[in-house]
């Protein structure tokens, strides 16, 4: 099945959306993007995640990130959901949400991407969309990939962490250890040079000792 690969940059694909048509690569300009896919309108797991999507709109924002949905829905049915969306979160029911959602009817763009559950079909028999998290940086390249089956929620304090992790790592010489969050200590990279570390990085480089005696577990603070 079609589908992107890290370091693919992102088709240029034209769709209709509930904040009105668009260019992909127009859409994300020079900011980092997130593509989030959702099985189908007014369906109990998509509508808190997307409810959840919207509570940390500002976060994205903040980070220089825009979101935009997919369903394979028409325009007419996610303008509707959206207002049982806004309800779950507590707001008032209006159509607008901070981000767009993409009307995917067809399934055409969802197969592009290789977005499909086998395994989760709908009345007709037809595979539902999965829950694909696409995080493209500035240069429209895909950047991160998270693939979860229709019956599993995504955890979006997890995606604006990755997100965290990407834009750090992608500016200075270091890798986020195990569960690590903004803040925390980084780790250098095992080709940098224990010399060059010092240099880069003048706060200070801490190794953990080791049973093999070898020093690759390496900590400096975050930059």
């Amino acid at each position: 099945m079609p589908g992107l690969l890290l370091g693919d940059e992102a088709p240029n694909f034209e769709a209709d959306t509930t904040q009105g048509r668009i260019r992909f690569h127009d859409f994300l300009g020079d900011s980092w993007g997130i593509l989030f896919s959702h099985p189908r309108d007014f369906t109990p797991v998509c509508t808190t995640e997307l409810g959840r999507a919207a509570k940390l709109a500002p976060e994205f924002r903040k980070r220089n990130v825009k979101m935009i949905a997919l369903s394979i829905d028409k325009v007419s049915d996610h303008l509707a959901w959206s207002k049982d969306i806004n309800a779950y979160n507590g707001d008032e029911p209006t159509e607008e949400l901070p981000f767009p959602i993409i009307a995917d009817a067809k399934r055409e763009l969802s197969i592009q991407l290789g977005m499909l559950d086998p395994d989760e079909r709908d009345k007709e028999g037809l595979p539902l969309t999965a829950r694909v998290v696409f995080i493209f940086g500035p240069d429209k390249k895909l950047k991160l990939s998270i693939l979860y089956p229709a019956t599993t929620g995504r955890n979006f304090d997890e995606i604006l962490r990755v997100v965290d992790s990407l834009q750090l790592t992608a500016k200075s010489k270091v890798a986020t250890p195990v569960d690590w969050k903004r803040g925390d200590s980084v780790m250098v990279i095992p080709s940098m040079p224990d010399d060059e570390a010092r240099k880069l990085f003048p706060e200070g480089v801490f190794t953990k000792e080791l049973p093999s005696g070898k020093k690759y577990l390496r900590y400096t603070p975050q930059p």
